[in-house]
């Protein structure tokens, strides 16, 4: 099966909120994206509100029939609204509430304990949980800790290998994405990936790891509708993920 593409709106409501009202409207045009095709919506609401906010969440959560994404840092609060809506999926991202955007993979062994506390307060609501990680901190040890604190994915941070993409570095990237990916499948678990991937550079990232279940992808598809259009920008995304 092709991998599936979950569309982060993100960049809907950042628009929406940088003018007031309702334009463009989050629903709207999350309905419209599933209509075109994508298999998920992913949010990703922060504390501050700046671009999702709760009352987003839960109208999305209300009105798709797709599967719902949602990610964040669990405090609290995150963990009562996931709760609340009870989405399909909830990747935990180690992010402070300031940060731009998600720029590192969780320590596992280091947060064993918070991780093993929070998944299984997550579980409650029947959520699958995805933990973002980066390869690097994975190298030279396996996935047995993502597994032991209740992980059931984990989402492959792919920065590194999208800034490296036109670069020698790309092939070597690649190969460590790869032996991740697949030490991962090996311990059980499925795999995700996001960040930075664009229709540059998706194809290339899926043939080489087909067992990708998922990718999350917002910014890059959001400016890419600006010159294609929302139904064909979604179009082509699903066609770069059709493994040959």
């Amino acid at each position: 099966m092709a991998t599936m593409l979950s569309v982060n709106v993100n960049k809907i409501a950042t628009l929406r909120n940088a003018r007031g009202g309702n334009r463009p409207d989050v629903l709207a045009v999350t309905l419209d994206i599933e209509r075109f095709g994508a298999q998920g919506i992913t949010v990703h609401p922060r504390p501050d509100e700046r671009h999702i906010r709760r009352r987003d969440v839960y109208a999305i959560a209300k009105n798709i029939e797709v599967e719902f994404n949602i990610e964040g840092y669990p405090a609290p609060e995150f963990i009562a609204l996931v709760k609340d809506v009870r989405p399909a999926q909830v990747t935990l991202v180690p992010d402070p509430p300031d940060v731009l955007t998600s720029n590192a993979g969780w320590k596992v062994r280091e947060k064993a304990g918070f991780l093993s506390d929070v998944i299984a307060d997550i579980k409650t609501c029947g959520a699958r949980v995805s933990l973002f990680i980066d390869p690097d901190d994975f190298v030279d040890s396996d996935f047995s800790a993502v597994t032991a604190v209740g992980a059931d994915r984990i989402e492959l941070y792919t920065e590194a290998y999208a800034d490296h993409y036109h670069t020698a570095r790309r092939d070597a990237l690649l190969a460590k994405y790869k032996d991740a990916a697949y030490r991962a499948h090996d311990a059980g678990l499925g795999i995700n990936a996001g960040h930075d991937l664009n229709l540059d550079n998706l194809k290339t990232f899926v043939q080489t790891i087909p067992l990708v279940d998922e990718v999350s992808i917002g910014h890059a598809l959001i400016a890419d509708a600006l010159y294609f259009g929302l139904e064909q920008t979604i179009r082509r995304y699903l066609d770069c993920l059709k493994v040959e």
